[in-house]
């Protein structure tokens, strides 16, 4: 049984502003139309179904980086983007938070009835899978949202979260199909949330003679079956600090982006003319569309595409949001009509990135990197939930040179 980690999610509560949401719902669906052509519908799937892509698909979208709203939004987002073209990308997403979860199951049918899948069989996957979180894993959380992804071939991943009462936190729970054998042992692919010690799991292969005999599970050391999955602590506080990212993949993402214009490199000229700080986000976007799956194990680091929606690290730059969001459209478009150049080209881009990371020795200040974002801010149209971001003051210096 494949699991693919965990993760600490302190629970954050507010809206996503309407100007950030927008954005969202159009980034996301670009993302997942360059992934549908690159590597196809199950592998939607699967990036959905593992939390460490999960939490940095989040944060390079612009929203809090660490927070358990994360789930809430990106996959409203992805709903609201995807379904209505579902036909034509043959993904579709059914359920919500609060009582949208409970819309799943007609959701579902309906989905069948259009795609020609077993409806009832979706239907009983669906329940089980929030049966067995809600029920089986008796952890403290109770479930509050439930959203199943499916594709026009049947396969499916399911994103839910539960909240736990006593403290205020959350935890994520994601599924995928071609790696559930039993609904009643091991199913997951990974689990997130905070790790409080010895809990009820009667989905673990441990407990099967627990399930059979009906002993006392609570004997059972968690921490034995949790030792298969990675770890993904998430931390309270909001600011990003040097410890949440790694050093040598953000340092080479920036110095790349800053240090080098891209008609240095052959393979970028369809990228020719795109400023650096557009080029800063394109390389972390890119790397969430073609990284492998170890390169997701500080999403703190993809915030530094698009900062986050509580200004930390720093104000979403809408603009540059914007520019991201065109040049993956244009990408998309051209790409339908035979002409892949610029869709290789942001390929590309993180192929560069990983090749030149490797000889690359970080020697750069987080702090300044982040404060330089702040004080240029308003150059890209940052905004916050509390308001525009505002040119710095005639005293305050900017930071030019982070290398």
């Amino acid at each position: 049984m494949k699991r693919s980690g965990t993760a600490d999610l302190p629970l954050h509560y507010g809206q996503v502003p309407p100007w950030l949401y927008e954005r969202m719902s159009r980034l996301g669906l670009a993302i997942v139309e360059v992934i549908l052509a690159d590597y196809g519908k199950d592998e939607v799937l699967r990036r959905l179904a593992d939390p460490f892509w999960f939490q940095s698909f989040g944060a390079v979208m612009g929203m809090d980086w660490h927070s358990s709203g994360i789930t809430t939004s990106v996959m409203g987002a992805l709903k609201r983007a995807i379904n209505p073209n579902s036909k034509s990308l043959g993904i579709y997403i059914a359920g919500g938070k609060g009582k949208f979860s409970k819309d799943a199951p007609n959701e579902l049918l309906r989905i069948a009835d259009s795609t020609g899948l077993d409806g009832n069989e979706l239907v009983r996957c669906s329940k089980l899978s929030a049966k067995v979180d809600n029920t089986a894993i008796q952890d403290g959380y109770q479930l509050y949202l439930h959203n199943f992804i499916l594709s026009d071939q049947g396969n499916w991943a399911v994103v839910q979260q539960g909240m736990h009462d006593s403290d205020g936190t959350a935890r994520r729970y994601h599924w995928l199909s071609e790696n559930v054998i039993s609904f009643v042992n091991e199913p997951h692919t990974g689990i997130s949330g905070v790790n409080r010690g010895n809990i009820l799991n009667l989905t673990s292969s441990e407990a099967e003679q627990n399930r059979n005999g009906i002993v006392d599970i609570t004997k059972t050391d968690s921490e034995k079956w949790m030792q298969d999955f990675q770890r993904l602590i998430l931390p309270a506080h909001h600011e990003v600090l040097a410890s949440d990212v790694d050093m040598k993949k953000l340092g080479n993402i920036l110095w790349l982006a800053r240090e080098n214009e891209p008609e240095n490199f052959e393979d970028l000229l369809m990228l020719k003319g795109v400023g650096p700080r557009t080029m800063q986000s394109l390389a972390l976007v890119s790397e969430v569309i073609h990284g492998a799956p170890s390169r997701f194990t500080d999403p703190a680091r993809f915030s530094f595409a698009h900062g986050g929606k509580d200004g930390h690290p720093f104000p979403v730059p809408t603009q540059t949001y914007d520019e991201t969001i065109s040049i993956l459209k244009t990408g998309i478009e051209k790409a339908k009509l035979g002409n892949q150049d610029k869709n290789l080209a942001i390929k590309k881009l993180h192929e560069i990135a990983v090749r030149t990371e490797e000889n690359f020795t970080p020697d750069f200040n987080v702090e300044k990197v982040i404060e330089e974002e702040r004080q240029n801010s308003w150059r890209f149209g940052g905004k916050t939930v509390f308001g525009d971001a505002k040119p710095p003051k005639p005293n305050d210096g900017i930071q030019l040179s982070l290398f």
